[in-house]
């Protein structure tokens, strides 16, 4: 894919280092997989270690233009197009819907989809590093906007492809539960694997056990959602986290892991026998 990104709205510095970046391939043209290599080529040249996490560093990184070149990306590639398109559908067409909490959705695509299709629905953007290029994309949209502080409760959250990038996702799970009203809904999509470098290795477990913490925090895990790559879940409790019991099995799943991983060559071919 050739990426588009001249006479866009962005500035000179974003379209030197986007340019540079896309230099390092034949004809400018980037798949997935050479975008993933663009952002560990970045990631190394801060210096970032998703072991010894500085985050001056990672700071520096998740607000270097690679993320403006990765939002482009993302509106012209078919397939993460059309997660998004599921996602907003189903917000559209849930009448339950009024309010829109978008964590993490710093480039805007997902806000203004969701915009575009119901333009009565309002949607806030969480963002700790917004780009001047992903403000001037909204500044047509009078009901959506960026926040730096979540104060209100919302109807649904989304988060796509979020807490792989955290440190304690969790906590930060916990925090996104807690922006959402009572029998409403979160429609969260994570990437628990080490396909690029800022995806921490401490958050790798929770690909085997993401749903149990769900429950154990007071959400209904509702199921996939079609046509993309994100699970719905339904808020039906109000009360706090055990976190005693939750940190604890936290420290099962990190040390269940490596087992489950280690074991799944052999667990597998065992399991298609016993099934025929």
């Amino acid at each position: 894919m050739r990426i588009q990104y001249k006479e866009s709205g962005l500035s000179v510095y974003e379209e030197n280092e986007i340019g540079k970046l896309l230099s390092l391939f034949t004809n400018n043209e980037i798949n997935l997989e050479n975008m993933w290599y663009l952002m560990d080529y970045v990631w190394n040249e801060f210096g970032c270690d998703n072991n010894k996490l500085d985050w001056n560093k990672i700071g520096q990184f998740y607000s270097h233009p690679v993320w403006l070149l990765n939002g482009l990306f993302i509106e012209q590639d078919p397939l993460s197009m059309q997660h998004r398109y599921a996602i907003s559908d189903w917000i559209a067409n849930n009448p339950s819907v009024r309010k829109i909490l978008d964590y993490g959705g710093g480039f805007g695509t997902l806000a203004r989809l969701i915009a575009d299709k119901k333009p009565s629905l309002l949607v806030d953007i969480y963002e700790p590093h917004p780009s001047d290029y992903s403000r001037q994309k909204i500044s047509n949209y009078s009901q959506i906007q960026f926040i730096s502080k979540i104060k209100d409760r919302y109807d649904a959250l989304v988060s796509t492809d979020v807490l792989e990038h955290v440190p304690d996702p969790l906590k930060t799970f916990e925090e996104m539960i807690s922006s959402v009203k009572n029998d409403e809904y979160l429609i969260i999509a994570n990437n628990f694997f080490p396909i690029i470098k800022c995806h921490l290795p401490q958050t790798f477990h929770l690909r085997y056990t993401f749903n149990g913490f769900a429950k154990l925090m007071g959400l209904e895990v509702v199921g996939p959602l079609e046509r993309s790559h994100a699970t719905i879940f339904r808020k039906n409790s109000n009360k706090s986290v055990n976190w005693r019991v939750v940190r604890l099995l936290e420290k099962v799943s990190k040390c269940l892991f490596p087992l489950i991983e280690f074991s799944k060559p052999v667990s597998k071919p065992i399991y298609k026998f016993v099934k025929t």
